[in-house]
């Protein structure tokens, strides 16, 4: 009985996914599914090569192509829009067994991916008053923020950089500035603590958040403390990680 369509259909991508392990259909010739073989992988070669441009340097081709051969093989997406073929291969790596030098791999690829994911961030900015009062008012994150933390210097590891073992947590900020561009840059432990009580906690005032915060660290909340986290609430809205304050009611 000759095959359905779908199933022609499926065999043909199964080949193209796999075509060591998959035979083409029957009755293809293979000059002509040499073409298919070559524009599908080039295709998502290139695609994964312009999110993840750090990773390919750093493997060098020929492990690169490997692991890009391993992600068509082996991964199922969840969705066709090539915008998301970043995270799709976040996901493969997150299931996928590395080789025992390449640990930082997904926190790497991780890093690499937030910044395409930031400049195609479309949230809408919640109500905030631009002017408002950070310390007695309730401080507004910028929802093109994030604050990141690694195991591994994901910023640092490039084709001469590749660490045995991670030293001590890599704490960062990525921000989309005016102008659309992806800024980077190192935290402090106490100011990557703020930004993850105001997104944790967006109903306390900045004083509240500060006090908290102070108590965390098993120091007094003194006029000190709370005058240096003033500036560090300052500092966050001229960097643009806080649009403002929550408007009086």
């Amino acid at each position: 009985m000759a095959e359905s369509l779908q199933q022609l259909q499926m065999r043909f991508a199964a080949h193209l996914r796999d075509p060591d392990r998959q035979p083409a259909p029957s009755g293809m010739a293979d000059e002509r599914m040499q073409v298919y073989r070559e524009l599908y992988f080039n295709n998502i070669q290139s695609l994964l090569a312009a999110n993840f441009p750090v990773i390919r340097r750093t493997l060098g081709q020929a492990r690169w192509l490997e692991l890009v051969r391993a992600f068509c093989r082996e991964h199922r997406a969840h969705t066709p829009l090539f915008t998301e073929i970043g995270q799709e291969f976040i996901h493969f790596l997150d299931s996928h067994a590395v080789q025992a030098d390449e640990t930082w791999l997904l926190e790497l690829a991780h890093y690499e991916w937030i910044e395409l994911a930031l400049q195609l961030a479309d949230d809408p900015l919640p109500a905030h008053d631009p002017a408002g009062d950070l310390l007695d008012g309730m401080p507004v994150l910028s929802p093109w923020c994030r604050a990141l933390a690694y195991h591994w210097p994901v910023h640092r590891i490039g084709p001469e950089y590749q660490p045995a073992q991670p030293l001590e947590p890599t704490l960062l900020l990525a921000r989309r500035q005016s102008d659309g561009s992806i800024a980077f840059s190192e935290l402090s432990p106490l100011l990557y603590r703020l930004l993850e009580r105001l997104e944790q906690h967006p109903d306390l005032s900045g004083r509240q958040q500060l006090q908290a915060l102070a108590t965390e660290a098993g120091v007094a909340p003194d006029a000190d403390f709370l005058a240096n986290g003033a500036l560090m609430l300052d500092q966050l809205r001229t960097r643009g990680c806080l649009i403002g304050a929550a408007p009086q009611r």
